[in-house]
């Protein structure tokens, strides 16, 4: 399970050192694509096998199954961790997100997000008023 908020730096080659707390469950390998709100995706290689598996099920036939699944599976890159705990980020996928030196790496529950340390800022500030005041049920049976 991935959880927290985690501040690690990109350095000069793209890589960045994963959260400790994070390295077990993404040692075996992982995938890093493109996610909502311009931030990546990082998926551990089984959980993503499961996605790839729900996206082969979506209908041919229908035009925003294949273009969400087209920009989805194109962005996506494999990878090991190194020794170091450490990833690289390709140059697609840093524009995509507008990556900086600065990041910010969020546990979502089954992966991890990693965001511009900035857009993640901004994207908290202009949603957590909204999480403190909801009052019905968003998601059945949780909130």
């Amino acid at each position: 399970m991935f959880l927290g908020t985690y501040e690690p730096l990109l350095d000069a080659k793209g890589r960045l050192i994963l959260p400790a707390k994070y390295r077990d469950q993404l040692s075996g390998g992982l995938v890093i694509t493109k996610g909502q709100e311009h931030c990546l995706y990082v998926f551990p290689m089984n959980a993503f096998e499961g996605i790839l598996e729900r996206l082969q099920q979506a209908p041919i036939t229908v035009k925003e199954a294949r273009s969400y699944t087209r920009v989805f599976l194109s962005g996506a890159t494999d990878q090991i961790p190194d020794k170091q705990g450490r990833i690289t980020i390709p140059v697609n996928l840093r524009q995509y997100a507008g990556l900086t030196r600065d990041l910010s790496v969020i546990g979502s529950g089954d992966h991890a997000e990693i965001w511009d340390r900035t857009a993640w800022e901004q994207y908290l500030q202009g949603n957590e008023e909204s999480f403190a005041q909801r009052e019905e049920e968003l998601i059945p049976g949780v909130l």
